[in-house]
């Protein structure tokens, strides 16, 4: 894939203002199929989360035996990428592919489900979800908006970013310009950052012209196909804010409600079965292209020092604060239950993951 190809501006339209505002139009049926439309937060087959939408569209499609037919439409052909929420809760179409870190300024608990500074990660998020009771919670949440959620991916743990300046203690984070999303920005804040969302090619483009000083988007995969490693020098981690990033299919409710039985099946597995392939996709080239920046590209891999990092502990711990003290109801119940979920899983990991990991690093001949 050409990184021209998806760095192309996704530009809204009034065409797309208006139909944002459009009623729910019956679905085209042609030949005895439903056909559905997916808007998505994203350039066209984006290496990442561009590639796991046209998944998605193609499995619901084969699930449905062909029966439901989803086109995709990647950000900006039908609306912005930041638009697709309301779209789909309007009904200008019928589901899109996003994560829930875009969508706090409809609450704040919705971020809980896609990522926490700290917090879960992607398997730990799953199994939240599915055993821990965040789905009814979900849905819940989703249900205020017409729309279904489902948790289709992962990302896998993201980066602290991409830097131009060494981070040698917290007072380094003061009045720094940096690009990053959902709850990690408001643990950023906290910290005297300045704090910018924007997509993946805004980002390229601040960190070339020095309008940001550093900016986080998502991991090695991603991030190298959009070049970041040309305009910035320090490769920084961990990406604390996320330890995961779930992607999320949501649809709208009345659209749903109106597929026969085994339609909704083939929508709910589809995302289902969509969350492992896409999480070990991430971390399999992750991994590939990490190697390749730091041996072809001069990629300066870094570590946020130890004091730095639990000073963003510390105002993480703020963040979920101010989510427990909430005056709306459901996050607070929401913000509970992760943090349920989280103790009791974080207890067993020092035995399980966390004992395999540290034994694997030890000096043996293997």
């Amino acid at each position: 894939m050409d990184r021209r190809e998806f760095l192309k501006t996704a530009g809204a339209t009034a065409l797309t203002t208006a139909a944002l505002t459009a009623p729910l139009a019956a679905p085209a049926i042609a030949k005895g199929k439903i056909q559905w439309k997916m808007v998505t937060a994203w350039p066209k087959n984006l290496p990442g989360p561009g590639v796991a939408a046209q998944m998605l569209a193609d499995r619901i499609t084969a699930l449905s035996g062909g029966r439901l037919e989803v086109k995709l439409y990647a950000a900006g052909e039908l609306v912005p990428g930041k638009g697709v929420f309301d779209a789909v809760s309007e009904g200008t179409a019928e589901l899109y592919h996003a994560v829930p870190a875009y969508w706090g300024s409809k609450s704040k608990g919705i971020l809980l489900f896609g990522s926490q500074p700290f917090g879960l990660r992607a398997d730990e998020q799953q199994g939240w979800m599915m055993h821990g009771g965040g789905q009814a919670l979900y849905d819940e949440m989703y249900g205020r908006f017409n729309l279904k959620p489902f948790l289709c991916g992962n990302s896998g743990p993201q980066w602290a970013g991409w830097f131009n300046k060494e981070i040698k203690s917290v007072d380094d984070f003061k009045g720094l310009r940096y690009r990053t999303t959902g709850l990690a920005s408001e643990m950023c804040a906290k910290l005297g950052m300045a704090v910018q969302a924007m997509g993946g090619r805004a980002l390229f483009q601040a960190l070339q012209s020095g309008a940001l000083d550093a900016g986080e988007f998502i991991g090695p995969w991603t991030d190298s196909a959009l070049g970041f490693y040309q305009v910035a020098k320090y490769y920084y981690w961990p990406g604390v804010g996320e330890p995961s990033s779930a992607e999320e299919c949501a649809v709208n409710m009345k659209a749903y409600e109106k597929l026969p039985a085994d339609l909704q099946q083939a929508v709910m597995f589809a995302c289902q079965s969509l969350y492992n392939p896409v999480w070990t996709e991430y971390t399999t080239k992750h991994a590939l292209a990490l190697k390749k920046m730091v041996a072809e590209q001069g990629t300066q891999i870094k570590k946020l020092p130890e004091d730095v990092i639990i000073a963003m502990g510390n105002a993480a711990g703020e963040v979920i604060d101010d989510l427990r003290n909430d005056s709306d109801e459901l996050v607070k119940r929401i913000t509970e239950s992760f943090l349920t979920y989280r103790s009791s899983i974080s207890e067993y990991m020092v035995y399980a993951d966390n004992g395999q990991m540290n034994a694997r690093v030890l000096d043996y001949k293997y």
